[in-house]
């Protein structure tokens, strides 16, 4: 029986589910707020995934030559980005954190905007594996999990945001879309609460 202090989530089918961790880049993970915490919780959540038998997909965003060339001046953020020539996509800063290292068999992409899956075949990958459920990680909260939920959901996945495996470098934009925003079109979850969610499926 549930109450109101313990709110029912939707059950998690492992097989047709992928946790996504998303611009956990060498470049890119010293800007949330105690890293290295962050990163032993994505780890421990996607240890749990991979033993329930779900996805395991990787995000991270980097650049090519042809890649800075192509993006306009209108694209104010990645305009200047790409003026400064910053995360090609051989460059350590673009290499996915050891720590959380791939393995065989897991989704792996290249992006080149905010989101996961505008610039890339990640929703391809996901629909052939029968995916319609995603557990979402990533820095940061405002950038590339706010775009990515949004797409998601518009896709009509049934999304999971993993509020303990998210940051920001700016405190009160994280509490806002977790608080605020991301209820409304997300199930928010910490990594306890998957634990438990898999153990259950």
């Amino acid at each position: 029986m549930t109450t109101d202090a313990t709110p029912a989530f939707p059950l998690i089918d492992p097989k047709r589910t992928a946790l996504l961790t998303m611009d956990f880049q060498n470049g890119i993970v010293p800007i949330a707020p105690e890293p290295d915490a962050l990163v032993e919780r994505v780890k421990g959540a996607i240890a749990d995934v991979r033993a329930a038998g779900g996805t395991i997909g990787y995000v991270r965003v980097a650049f090519t030559e042809d890649d800075w060339n192509a993006i306009p001046e209108t694209n104010k953020a990645f305009s200047a980005l790409a003026a400064a020539k910053q995360l090609h996509h051989e460059d350590a800063a673009t290499q996915i954190d050891a720590r959380i290292a791939p393995e065989h068999g897991d989704i792996v992409v290249r992006k080149v905007r905010f989101g996961s899956l505008s610039t890339t075949d990640l929703h391809e990958q996901l629909s052939e594996r029968g995916i319609d459920t995603l557990i979402l990680t990533g820095i940061s909260t405002g950038g590339v999990v706010l775009s990515t939920l949004i797409d998601t959901a518009d896709r009509d996945y049934r999304v999971f945001v993993l509020s303990d495996g998210v940051a920001d470098p700016h405190p009160e934009v994280h509490r806002v879309l977790i608080d605020e925003v991301f209820p409304s079109r997300a199930h928010l979850i910490d990594t306890t609460q998957l634990s438990a969610l898999l153990k259950d499926a």
